[in-house]
């Protein structure tokens, strides 16, 4: 067990041996909790990046996504033929 120091604005430096032992970098978020007897609990937080499309954009993707009608033959052909 690490003995850490709470700094006069809250802070606290996790020993290098811990960050180690967790695979932490030193800019890494921590989701913080307090247990029903008083501990704190740190978990590292899982975050993903979001992306937010404009109604153009997301109109460009559906027109992307969409087949030619000449490829829309041939996977009803091949349908067909499998059944």
């Amino acid at each position: 067990m690490e003995v850490v120091r709470l700094g006069k604005k809250g802070q606290i430096s996790l020993p290098r041996a811990v960050l180690r032992r967790l695979g932490l970098g030193g800019a890494a978020l921590l989701l913080v909790d307090v247990t029903p007897e008083g501990g704190i609990l740190l978990r590292p937080a899982g975050v993903y990046p979001l992306e937010l499309y404009s109604e153009k954009r997301i109109k460009e993707f559906l027109a992307e996504d969409r087949i030619s009608p000449q490829e829309g033959r041939r996977v009803k052909r091949r349908i067909r033929s499998a059944t």
